[in-house]
């Protein structure tokens, strides 16, 4: 019978720590390194470390005799040696990548509180000042203010962080919403400052161990019209293009327009007519439901006394003066009058409540 192919394992060498005082080797990143002239061998067997230290490094035998103490000190002080070049390198990386968070972490605060991305420039020039005065004392004071200076905060920077964490949370959500259960959806559709109708979407998931999230799922713009059949497919185009898992889907709330609610046309029965979207149910939102007591209420007999009485304190400058110094006198728990509008409804409530 002819041999088969050899079925040896090949050998692993494995570093010794004795070897570091016996030939002055010793480890790094899984090589065996030489402490004297930072060389190493191509496989870690006593035999090349061995060899190295008796034909390069051969007075090292006679000079430092072995098992004394002088050897254990010269060993210690060559391994110091090389931990101090190696830090060289990797403390520019850490100190590097301390100050990309910290523009991360800045960047996010400025979009959080819809601030200007220039604003960046500022906080850092702030953060400066301030630590002279705060690191006064402290012996790394320069170590700090040069760490504060390595952040980037330009313009141009906040910018491309304040995009990669938009790339970073898209990914997350797609994910929460791949790895969901079910998902409900709503729907509110209003107009912003230019008069560009906005469709905001609003999506709840619930996940195998019964917890839920909500989050904003997408804000699409509607330029012409707001029918009920310009929202279906708007949001068509969008799940399309997102590739939506929409068999998931178990509810839909809406502002019980006629756009959404209608019969035929309307959002909701173009959903349910539409062979892509499972059965599911529709509510009506309660807080457009309140918005609509709250205009079927009829309170013009209140309401126009207490605003006539407000409008004719807050028309002339001395009244409204008079008026805050007795408030302020009588130790009032608020010393001003609130104006209502009827655009905002639930100002109604806080302006009666403070008349």
């Amino acid at each position: 019978m002819s041999a088969g192919p050899s079925s040896k394992k090949p050998k692993t060498y494995h570093f010794h720590s004795e070897w570091e005082e016996d030939y002055f080797f010793t480890t790094t990143n899984s090589k065996c390194v030489c402490l004297i002239c930072h060389s190493s061998v191509a496989l870690a067997k006593k035999g090349n470390v061995e060899r190295h230290f008796k034909t390069v490094h051969k007075k090292y035998e006679s000079d430092f005799p072995a098992k004394s103490e002088l050897r254990k000190r010269k060993v210690k002080e060559l391994k110091s040696q090389l931990a101090a070049q190696q830090s060289i390198f990797t403390r520019p990386s850490s100190k590097s990548k301390a100050a990309t968070i910290a523009s991360f972490r800045v960047s996010r605060i400025l979009a959080k509180h819809k601030k200007p991305f220039q604003d960046g420039e500022m906080v850092k020039e702030a953060f400066l000042e301030a630590a002279e005065s705060l690191f006064d004392d402290f012996k790394n004071k320069s170590e700090i203010i040069s760490a504060i200076k390595d952040v980037q905060l330009s313009r141009n920077t906040v910018t491309r962080r304040c995009e990669m964490m938009d790339e970073d949370l898209r990914e997350h959500l797609k994910k929460d919403v791949n790895e969901c259960v079910f998902f409900s959806l709503q729907f509110d559709e209003s107009t912003d400052v230019i008069d560009t109708s906005q469709l905001c979407i609003f999506i709840r998931m619930v996940f195998e161990d019964m917890t839920a999230k909500e989050e904003l799922l997408k804000i699409i713009s509607l330029k012409g019209k707001t029918r009920g059949e310009d929202i279906f497919w708007a949001f068509k185009d969008f799940i399309n293009s997102t590739q939506l898992p929409i068999y998931k889907l178990v509810s839909i709330t809406t502002d019980g327009a006629p756009a959404m609610t209608g019969r035929i046309n309307g959002f909701i029965a173009l959903c349910k007519s539409d062979d892509d979207f499972p059965d599911f149910l529709n509510y009506h939102c309660i807080i457009h439901q309140q918005a609509l007591c709250g205009k079927m209420l009829n309170m013009k007999d209140v309401m126009d006394i207490a605003l006539k009485i407000v409008y004719s304190i807050r028309a002339r400058s001395l009244q409204r003066r008079l008026f805050r110094s007795q408030l302020e006198e009588s130790e009032a728990e608020h010393t001003d009058l609130l104006l209502h509008t009827d655009v905002r409804w639930l100002s109604r409530g806080k302006f009666l409540q403070r008349f």
